[in-house]
């Protein structure tokens, strides 16, 4: 199903590596929720860091989740509909 999409996981993959992230955050609009899971266990594969995912909202580049820095996170990847850059 994630071959439907073009989720730049290699881009992802290499921002993990170049700040050595340890646990990763995903934030996912309503429409990738459904992919999680393989979200998750191709990002856990290919770096072998701990991802997790934000479950609330997701409406854009102005709603980062605030509330992750107290899970020790090192790095939020935001998924949405416009190019942002790496």
């Amino acid at each position: 199903m994630l071959e439907n999409y073009d989720l730049e996981l290699d881009a992802v993959e290499n921002k993990i590596k170049a700040e050595n992230a340890k646990i990763v955050c995903i934030q996912l609009p309503d429409g990738l929720k459904p992919y999680a899971k393989d979200i998750v266990q191709e990002l856990e594969k290919r770096t072998n860091v701990k991802v997790i995912v934000w479950l609330g909202s997701c409406w854009g580049a102005c709603d980062l989740p605030l509330e992750v820095n107290r899970l020790g996170v090192d790095l939020l990847v935001q998924w949405g509909h416009s190019e942002w850059g790496h």
